[in-house]
């Protein structure tokens, strides 16, 4: 009984991969020698009494070290509880579980190695209480076989996503319900896991950092594409926490996020984490020191402004907003560059977004100074008198809430002479033609508001609007007159042979 004890423990453990084979081997000599079929790791094999063939799968699942395949066997027993072990032994006895764990299973099928699955999960659970009790530091090879573990767990390759390729890739179905994945129990324990290991005071990052590499960051954030938002939200707080652990980390962990970026607004316009992303983003803005670094603007005119381009900007929206706020906040000067970039991608035929365009810029507004606030009141005000003309009564009246804000309105009061000739013509034509009862009453409000601010300004853009739509009647006047001109002489002339002619239905489609 106590050889047998024995062979459930490590054998050495040695600081390289050469040195886990060893100890592999070992201790597969020594449990043959006890009578039983199980190795170091604890996992029992049942091919008939064919060593060879279990030994050349053993050799193969220990050499892996860059992809790490999951290995498929038939069952698996439970190694002793850490309560049962002297303190010395306590990390070889972690490595030994974490061993256990690689051993992965189809989690489609919630009948097939029920046994197996069960055993796997209590000892998962046992690490996960053993790392949160930080009793005592993790060695080299404790770290180099939790990294193991998780790669073989977590890293994988999600299959097509049959909902993307119907849509276009455009991300317009927000109303599907999200996907998840059947593997989700089993997977949730060994992400917790994982976020308390790399949380741990135990853990030394200058040790950790070799095995906790670019490749190992990499491979996080490939999994934030999956479709399962429990996965993608263990994934965002993993993240954060390796990019405030591992500082040498830092520049590529933003390196390869704009990357997603790139490909996103530039490729493929579908990613399942964009929202995951920006939120790990936003808690970095909020830590870069004043005065920002190139780098940092950089990636708020190439990638943070871009990213209001796509059709399916409304499902990271908040995210996105509260990234860019951040950037005016930190440095308003950077708030004119924002409003530009907002002009250029304003979604002309997209009510929805023009909605949440002019929820964000209130925001920048609120943040801007006069310098910068005068370097774009002419085109921005030009923009916001055509929202204000929109048939879309949720555009129009988000356009007119704007004077609502006390900082807009008192930038607007101080750059009156230029302003209210821009948006007066779309103030007078909302008060005669618009449908919408709501749109009418906010409208004579901000012309109200005009009228108290500068009655003399304000009657001079009203009598120069009256010219302007007399000139404006006149012309259509002449055009319409130079079209029945035009009917009249097309009619009289027969149709004949295959002779081209002007038809009169025609041409009063055109004047229509």
């Amino acid at each position: 009984m106590f050889k047998q004890f024995l062979s459930r423990l490590p054998r050495k453990s040695l600081k390289s991969d050469s040195g886990e084979s060893t100890r592999s081997d070992s201790s597969r000599s020594s449990s043959s020698r006890v009578g039983s079929p199980r190795a170091s790791t604890g996992i029992h094999r049942s091919n008939g009494g064919n060593s060879s063939c279990g030994r050349s799968n053993s050799v193969k699942r220990t050499s892996s070290s860059a992809v790490f395949p999951a290995s498929v066997v038939s069952g698996i027993e439970p190694l002793v509880p850490f309560k049962d072990v002297p303190n010395a032994e306590k990390m070889n006895l972690f490595v030994s579980k974490l061993s256990l764990c690689c051993v992965t299973f189809d989690f489609t099928d919630p009948c097939k190695n029920t046994a197996e699955k069960d055993v796997k999960r209590q000892t998962l659970l046992e690490l996960v209480d053993f790392v949160a009790s930080g009793i005592m530091r993790f060695s080299e090879p404790a770290i180099l076989a939790m990294c193991r573990m998780c790669a073989i767990n977590l890293f994988r390759v999600f299959p097509p996503n049959y909902r993307s390729n119907m849509s276009g890739g455009g991300g317009e179905n927000d109303d599907d319900e999200p996907m998840f994945d059947p593997s989700w129990p089993h997977l949730q324990i060994v992400y917790d896991l994982l976020l308390r290991f790399i949380t741990s005071s135990c853990l030394d990052a200058k040790v950790a950092k070799k095995y906790i590499d670019h490749s190992f960051i990499l491979r996080l954030l490939e999994l934030l594409d999956s479709e399962d938002p429990r996965e993608r939200d263990c994934l965002k707080t993993i993240l954060h926490r390796v990019y405030g652990k591992f500082m040498v980390h830092r520049p590529y962990i933003r390196k390869s996020i704009n990357n997603i970026f790139y490909q996103f607004v530039s490729e493929s316009e579908r990613h399942n984490g964009i929202a995951e992303l920006l939120e790990i983003f936003g808690s970095i803005i909020s830590g870069f020191a004043l005065p920002l670094k190139e780098e940092h603007k950089m990636f708020l005119w190439r990638v943070l402004v871009p990213l209001h381009k796509p059709k399916s900007m409304g499902v990271y929206f908040q995210q996105l907003s509260y990234c860019v706020t951040q950037f005016t906040e930190k440095e308003p000067k950077l708030a004119s560059t924002v409003i530009r970039g907002l002009l250029k991608y304003w979604p002309i035929t997209n009510s929805q977004k023009e909605v949440m365009f002019l929820g964000e810029l209130e925001e920048i507004l609120e943040a801007i100074n006069m310098v910068e606030f005068q370097k774009v009141m002419v085109p921005l005000f030009w923009r916001i008198g055509c929202c204000i003309n929109s048939l879309h009564f949720q555009v129009a009246e988000r356009a007119l809430f704007l004077w609502n804000n006390d900082h807009i309105l008192n930038l607007v009061a101080h750059n009156r002479q230029v302003i209210l000739p821009i948006i007066f013509p779309a103030l007078e034509r909302n008060a005669q033609n618009h449908w919408n009862q709501a749109v009418l009453n906010l409208t004579f409000n901000v012309r109200k508001m005009f009228l108290e601010m500068d009655e003399k300004l304000f009657m001079s853009c009203h009598t120069h609007f009256k010219e302007e739509e007399e000139v404006r009647s006149l012309a259509a006047d002449k055009r319409k007159e130079a079209w029945k001109q035009l009917e009249n002489v097309a009619s009289p002339q027969p149709v004949i042979g295959n002779t081209a002619v002007l038809v009169s239905s025609l041409a009063t489609s055109i004047v229509c």
